[in-house]
């Protein structure tokens, strides 16, 4: 007569499962850092497009001074803050950027730095940002004579 033992496999229950628990648990969080990830990627991209358009048009609005009467009193009466030319450029400002800030142009008349430098800053807040948020600018100089 032959005599079979078993093991026990009483200590072996549920392992399985255990492991199973585990790996869908790292899937996961390996599937939550990859959208994070995709959110930060979709954030600074759109910082970047604002950037790049705050810039083109500060570019813009010094090309419009280089060929317009460079001299001194006619930029400022044309392009510093308030001026004409200037409102047509904030308006084109405010339909391209977010956030409702106008922009900024300094002449420097006085000569009393350097004769002719124009600084012009662009500001701008995204969308998503709280409200209470430092707004975004980006700024420019160029000396016109």
């Amino acid at each position: 007569m032959t005599t079979y033992s078993r093991t026990n496999t009483n200590g072996q229950s549920g392992v399985i499962l255990i492991e199973a628990l585990v790996a869908i648990l790292i899937f996961s969080v390996g599937i939550l850092a990859l959208v994070g990830l995709q959110a930060t990627a979709i954030k600074q991209s759109t910082d970047a497009r604002y950037r790049t358009e705050a810039a083109a048009l500060a570019n813009e609005l010094i090309a419009e001074m280089w060929v317009s009467d460079r001299t001194t009193a006619t930029l400022i009466t044309n392009f510093a803050t308030g001026g004409p030319s200037y409102a047509a450029w904030a308006n084109r400002v405010a339909a391209t950027l977010p956030g409702g800030i106008a922009p900024t142009v300094t002449i420097d008349a006085a000569g009393t730095a350097i004769p002719g430098r124009v600084l012009v800053t662009v500001q701008w807040r995204a969308p998503n940002e709280p409200a209470g948020a430092a707004a975004h600018n980006y700024r420019t100089s160029a000396v016109i004579q």
